[in-house]
């Protein structure tokens, strides 16, 4: 079962969506996001995939509590690093650091062993109800109608990746205005084949 936690306190950017679908790759994070007091140290870690909602799930948790949040926390030098974890201890108040990549190796031993200590969340994989669910709010947030029986047809032949999934939607977004056509069957085959090959899209 999928949901959505809305951000009703910081207006969605351009192209933004103003809400998070919550489904089987990502409801543990929520659910971790949304109780802070019981993180190691008042400190978690949020790892991802690329395009997962990790900012904007760090955008609803600072809007919510009262927090210190790292975005793109490699970005930072580890002492200035080090010193928000020192601060946030003193105020009692959680910190959340993303991170943007793989992995982030850490050089400064006394920060890598407070972060070894931290929570770590990671975003999974979306199912196939989540996949349907991001496809429709993809769509939603372009005001396109992907057409009757569209997550049916591409779900089962899409790379299940939350990039993916995003880059479909745009492309069948691309494709049904410069056709200036419906987004239908033919629309949605030549997208998949666009993003992910040419094999993709005629797929029984």
């Amino acid at each position: 079962m999928t949901s959505q936690i809305a951000l009703p306190l910081i207006p969605a950017g351009a192209g933004e969506p103003s809400s998070i679908v919550i489904g089987s790759g990502n409801r543990a994070v929520a659910e971790a996001l949304g109780a802070p007091a019981n993180w190691p140290f008042r400190t978690a870690i949020l790892h991802g995939p690329p395009r997962s909602g990790k900012s904007l799930f760090a955008r609803w948790f600072a809007a919510r509590h009262s927090a210190g949040v790292i975005d793109g926390v490699q970005t930072l030098a580890e002492t200035e690093i080090f010193h928000r974890w020192n601060r946030a201890q003193e105020d009692s108040l959680p910190l959340l650091l993303v991170v943007d990549g793989e992995n982030w190796e850490i050089a400064l031993p006394d920060l890598r062993s407070r972060m070894g200590a931290a929570l770590q969340l990671e975003i999974g994989p979306p199912d196939d109800d989540m996949a349907r669910d991001l496809m429709l709010s993809h769509a939603a947030q372009r005001g396109l109608a992907l057409g009757e029986g569209a997550p049916a047809y591409l779900v089962p032949r899409m790379e299940r990746s939350y990039a993916a999934i995003e880059k479909i939607v745009a492309e069948i977004d691309r494709l049904s205005l410069e056709r200036q056509v419906p987004a239908t069957l033919s629309v949605w085959r030549d997208a998949l084949e666009a993003v992910q090959g040419p094999d993709q899209g005629r797929l029984l």
